[in-house]
């Protein structure tokens, strides 16, 4: 359960602003999605070794 506290005379926006950032880290809403849709392993293991070529490509071209 996520909670977050609300100090006297903070504006309501801002309590929701917190909210919405602390529900977006737990990753549940990516989980749903992901869970709608089977992809076999071997599908989800092609996408991670694109991604870490991806990922290493811009280290590489940081340097």
């Amino acid at each position: 359960m996520i909670v977050v506290p609300v100090k006297e005379g903070e504006n309501i926006e801002k309590a929701l602003k917190k909210f919405k950032r602390k529900f977006e880290k737990t990753g549940v809403v990516k989980e749903l999605r992901s869970r709608q849709q089977f992809d076999k392993p071997s599908v989800i293991k092609r996408l991670k070794k694109e991604h870490a070529v991806y990922v290493q490509k811009l280290h590489q071209q940081e340097d």
